[in-house]
């Protein structure tokens, strides 16, 4: 499994950065431990070295019970003369001569003394007389361990602090690209716009440039493709437009009522030739961009001319459409892009509701945006089929209604144009039935949603 970049620098600099500290604090330790154990060698000559100075007599330890007795025996120092005895037989705890062997040569050694480990220092003066200074080793073992411990003390605080640090930066370096990703992710299939690359690291520049000149050429494509079928349905309408004319004249003339019949085939499959043409102009048209008005367009309006043209197929179906509420919102968009919309899914929802039924529009402002309402009481769409029914050309099964199947395409085609948000859900989730088409629109004056 690949795993990130991100993930991948911040794993390496963490494992070198602590590698580097760990041999960098066991280092410091050994050398501070060593260090402290020195000067702690150097305590005893310079206690040897005043007590050669003083004389002899000063070399004798002191007797008294009490001064062992109040004060700490791990840190005393013991100084006497080699080879003589205490008068008082006293033990090593009450204050008595340590044993250490008349032969032991002048230097340091670390000796076993009564069951305790020391640190002996012999020197010789130049009387002759030989002094012991002495210190008990563990005592000057959590001395010099101390001490080592507090120079490693700040790697142990600051190497926290600067891997965090490291991993803050890394992603605040890789901040920009994840944010390209989201705004990528955020874009709509018909959306093959440049990226912007100014804000991004110089090493990912190259990368956003080539996927630039990427979707350069799918747009190409796309366009190609696009006026294609537009100028193949635009050449084809004037053949259609003329085998229906020679239809009207044709049914003027006397014929027998079998030709008739098959007649009026032939004139409902010229009628349904034209009418696919003119959905594939606008399919067409709903991919091509244009710049919206500088003033937004009322919905009202746009609601009022799409009953106008689709309020003599109402009647004839016998269903009551009409708009709810006089709420009014202006959308920044091109009112041919609207009532384009609008009136395709309004045709949908009469030509699927059953005689009887009721088509209702609505609009309302919102916050993010402004929301437009189709709702029908027809037999609805099943879930399942709710991201199929947006394909072009397809048709729901079972689906008795003449129709071409590119309704719904041509409202998403647009709808991403435009920057909104189809949804389709039921109008009665009771029962459930009917259907309910909302349409998110980018407000007046706001940036079309991504």
């Amino acid at each position: 499994m690949n795993a990130s970049l991100q993930r991948k620098l911040s794993l390496a600099l963490l494992g070198t950065i602590a590698g580097v500290a760990l041999v960098a604090g066991v280092l410091s330790f050994a050398a501070a431990y060593d260090e402290a154990q020195e000067l702690q060698d150097d305590v005893l000559r310079q206690v040897a070295t005043l007590t050669q100075g003083r004389g002899t007599n000063a070399a004798v330890p002191a007797l008294a019970d009490t001064h062992f007795a109040d004060h700490d025996d791990a840190s005393r120092l013991y100084v006497q003369v080699l080879g003589q005895d205490n008068p008082r037989s006293l033990t090593i705890d009450q204050g008595g001569p340590l044993p250490v062997p008349v032969t032991t040569p002048d230097g340091l050694h670390t000796m076993m003394l009564s069951g305790e480990s020391f640190r002996v220092l012999v020197k010789t003066s130049a009387g002759g007389m030989r002094i012991v200074v002495a210190q008990e080793a563990d005592f000057r073992d959590d001395i010099a361990q101390g001490s080592a411990l507090r120079t490693v003390l700040p790697f142990a605080v600051l190497v926290p602090i600067l891997l965090f640090v490291v991993v803050s930066l890394v992603r605040r370096m890789f901040r920009p690209v994840v944010r390209l990703a989201e705004a990528i992710d955020r874009r709509g299939e018909g959306d093959l716009q440049p990226i912007a690359d100014h804000n991004l690291p110089a090493e990912v520049r190259p990368f956003v440039r080539a996927i630039n000149r990427l979707l350069g050429r799918v747009a190409q494509t796309l366009d190609g493709q696009r006026r294609f079928v537009a100028d193949a349905a635009h050449e084809l309408r004037s053949p259609l437009t003329a085998l229906s004319l020679q239809a009207e004249r044709l049914q003027q003339a006397p014929m027998s009522e079998l030709a008739r019949e098959r007649l009026a085939v032939l004139r409902q499959g010229i009628e349904r030739g034209r009418a696919l043409l003119e959905q594939l102009l606008s399919l067409a048209r709903a991919q091509q961009r244009a710049e919206p008005p500088a003033a937004g367009v009322s919905m009202q309006a746009v609601f009022r001319r799409v009953l106008q043209d689709l309020l003599p197929l109402a009647e004839a179906r016998q269903i009551d459409v009409g708009v709810a509420g006089e709420g009014d919102a202006r959308v920044p968009a091109s009112e041919l892009d609207l009532l384009t919309l609008v009136k395709n899914l309004v045709d949908n929802a009469i030509r699927y509701t059953p005689a009887g039924g009721r088509v209702d529009l609505s609009v309302e402002s919102r916050p993010e945006g402004v929301l437009l309402r189709i709702q029908d009481s027809g037999p609805g769409i099943a879930p399942a089929e709710r991201e199929r029914v947006f394909d072009p050309f397809y048709r729901t099964p079972g689906n008795e209604q003449a129709g071409s199947g590119l309704g719904l395409a041509i409202v998403q085609a647009i709808a991403q144009r435009l920057g909104a948000r189809v949804s389709l859900d039921d109008a009665d989730p009771a029962v459930p039935a009917g259907l309910l088409v909302r349409v998110l629109l980018p407000a007046h004056g706001e940036a079309p949603l991504r």
